[in-house]
């Protein structure tokens, strides 16, 4: 077996792959549903993070097979740190990362236990994980509280309109027609499935995703593209509490 058979090889064996990677040649999911993903996604917001990133930290919370950590590393980042709860996404950017010869530090984490890290970054990615959390906001406290430290990129699939309201900091009790007006705040909570995979739990349309990430402390700096925004740390909102300590 040559070395391109056997790298295909280990590939295959490690499928199924939900991020298309480019290993030496070899794409990892040339038949993905979604096209050439998520290398058709970035090309569209890659603009908004730095060309050369020499000496900044980058946490990348959701990693699957590494996509974006791999960026991070293309771009001269420092320390990269990958984190996922699903361990067979880990093996797959293990490998990608060796493969291609990156040094990335992987590690088996839920969004709720970045506290256990005790480490600020420059850069944070939560690029796709809102959607499948029970408890999102937490989520996001979590993050504000004890990962970012200057910026974060954060994606969200949105669902719903996509116009954003002018509202007023407070309505009357009796005035229920707020919650019709196009461009309020709408979570959509899957019960059962949404495109077959029963983590999608919470899906936002983009009244609500720029709102919690105000909520939570967020400043939104730039929207490149529809469901992605470039935000830095702020203010939480004075009635949000310190997220618990899970550690």
């Amino acid at each position: 077996m040559n070395e391109k058979a056997r790298l295909e090889s280990d590939i295959a064996a490690l499928g199924p792959w939900f991020h298309n990677l480019r290993i030496n040649g070899v794409q990892t999911a040339p038949d993905h549903f979604l096209g050439d993903y998520p290398s058709f996604k970035w090309a569209h917001f890659q603009q908004i993070v730095p060309e050369d990133l020499r000496g900044c930290s980058v946490l990348d919370i959701g990693c699957n097979a590494g996509f974006y950590s791999l960026e991070m590393k293309r771009r001269n980042a420092g320390r990269v740190v990958g984190i996922d709860s699903d361990p067979h996404y880990l093996r797959q950017a293990e490998f990608a990362a060796r493969q291609i010869g990156e040094d990335i530090e992987f590690k088996l984490m839920s969004v709720y236990e970045v506290e256990k890290l005790k480490e600020r970054f420059d850069l944070v990615l939560f690029m796709g994980v809102l959607y499948h959390l029970r408890h999102p906001l937490l989520a996001l406290d979590l993050l504000h509280e004890h990962v970012v430290g200057g910026k974060m990129l954060f994606q969200c699939m949105q669902r719903g309109e996509e116009d954003v309201a002018a509202l007023s900091e407070n309505y009357d009790f009796f005035d229920t027609t707020i919650f019709e007006q196009r461009g309020f705040p709408k979570l959509y909570f899957v019960e059962e499935r949404y495109a077959g995979d029963p983590t999608n739990w919470f899906i936002p349309n983009k009244a609500a995703v720029e709102a919690m990430l105000r909520s939570a402390g967020f400043v939104i700096r730039a929207n490149p593209e529809p469901e992605v925004y470039l935000v830095e740390h702020g203010t939480r909102h004075p009635m949000a509490e310190p997220p618990p300590s899970l550690c």
